[in-house]
């Protein structure tokens, strides 16, 4: 059934709408454990729109691909082996443990937006969805200026809101936001630290991004977990609060003694994080396995008896956004404990007795040593947990209101109707 703005839409054009993504995380390859969250938007978006999305490119991946109905252009910003900028923790982690990577952005920004301005200049795009503020948010209001006036929509997922401080990047994200035909950000708190930086939230939306509940992170019929076995998945950076978890493994193992901690991800502080788990004399109980393709992620969940997120905001201000895995482990039917960071309350508020201040390491002891305890009685309180959040956060709902948005905001677009009278008048000529 098509919603009233399809509907619309369809009265008025012959053809789908051309919508053009900006990112920087993305996909490299199928099954990439790097965050794959804005392909899994993109790829639900072209039965409603011809999807063009543009990237960073990457080591060893193409120029151009098509993945799932979606068109992929990654542009090049530097010599192969240098375009680092991106992966294997993020630009905000890479760039404060490297810094002579800051030399890097330029070439960043600036090929984004030539790359963006020339797909324009070939597709003439109706609407530009643009994930992070800055800078992709950046090159969309620039477009937006050279391409007489197409609109754009801009989505915070975090970093480029909590980790980017003081009156240069507040000014960039009023500039930003207020060009915007909408704004959108992934949780309440983010909204709340939009309007403390004097941007009028009047266009500013909450609108998570979703989870594939329906096929991919459902439980086992049966249940298949591990006695003991707790797991963590993501990326090893600072705001994981992965070090909180491994202090509190010598309190767990004291009293459940066969208890393992496997770890599945890799990032900057992998290295420091191994020795940490050393000198606490953890190395017998802890498995760090390393990326794990996003199709073997279920299984581990399936398999845990605990899944924990020791989210913390980190002395820059960066924090998560929202905290997908958290959701992804509940759509298996794991139990979860989470950081208290604020943005967990959109997903957990009502269920507070999973949120713990992590770096309270007893405390976190004592939450993991409550869950094994207790094995089937967390598994019933997942799965109670795990059937509101579907009818919330599962891709089919998360993409319908995005889809509805951007449509909505092609059609609003001043360019719009003339861009279809024009792609009209072509066909018949």
């Amino acid at each position: 059934m098509k919603s009233p703005v399809a509907h619309e839409y369809l009265d008025r054009v012959s053809r789908k709408p051309r919508l053009l993504v900006l990112a920087s995380t993305y996909p490299r390859w199928r099954d990439d454990p790097e965050p794959g969250f804005v392909h899994a938007l993109s790829k639900r978006l072209t039965d409603r729109f011809d999807v063009m999305v543009v990237c960073p490119h990457a080591p060893g991946t193409p120029v151009r691909e098509t993945m799932d109905g979606v068109e992929v252009v990654r542009y090049r910003y530097a010599p192969e082996k240098w375009e680092t900028l991106v992966n294997d923790g993020g630009i905000v982690t890479n760039l404060r443990r490297r810094k002579w990577k800051v030399f890097l952005l330029p070439g960043f920004i600036l090929l984004l937006a030539w790359q963006a301005w020339r797909q324009n200049r070939k597709a003439r795009f109706d609407v530009v969805h643009a994930h992070w503020i800055i800078p992709q948010g950046l090159v969309a209001r620039l477009l937006c200026f050279a391409a007489g006036g197409i609109p754009f929509v801009v989505t915070s997922h975090g970093a480029d809101l909590f980790a980017l401080r003081g009156p240069v990047f507040n000014w960039m994200r009023r500039w930003v936001m207020r060009g915007a035909a909408r704004s959108t950000v992934v949780s309440t708190t983010m909204r709340d630290a939009v309007e403390c930086a004097g941007i009028n939230v009047d266009a500013v939306s909450v609108l998570p991004m979703g989870i594939d509940l329906k096929a991919r992170f459902q439980p086992a019929e049966t249940p298949s977990q591990v006695v003991d076995r707790i797991l963590f998945v993501g990326r090893l950076v600072e705001k994981k609060g992965l070090r909180f978890l491994l202090q509190a493994m010598p309190l767990v193992l004291a009293e459940r003694p066969q208890a393992r901690l496997v770890i599945a991800g890799f990032g900057p502080e992998e290295a420091e994080l191994k020795e940490l788990s050393r000198r606490l004399g953890l190395v017998d109980s802890i498995e760090f396995v390393g990326a794990v393709a996003q199709a073997r992620l279920p299984e581990l969940y399936r398999t845990a008896s605990l899944f924990v997120a020791p989210f913390v905001e980190t002395a820059s201000g960066d924090q998560e956004g929202l905290g997908l895995v958290t959701i992804e482990a509940l759509g298996c039917g794991c139990p979860v404990i989470v950081g208290n960071v604020p943005a967990v309350n959109d997903v957990l508020g009502a269920w507070p007795e999973c949120i713990v201040d992590p770096r309270d390491t007893k405390l976190l002891a004592s939450r993991i040593l409550e869950v094994l305890g207790h094995p089937v009685v967390a598994r019933e309180n997942a799965l109670r947990m795990r059937a509101d959040l579907e009818a919330r956060l599962d891709w089919s709902v998360v993409a319908e209101t995005y889809g509805d948005l951007l449509m909505g905001v092609a059609l609003e677009g001043d360019g719009y109707s003339s861009r279809a009278d024009t792609s009209a008048s072509e066909g018949r000529q």
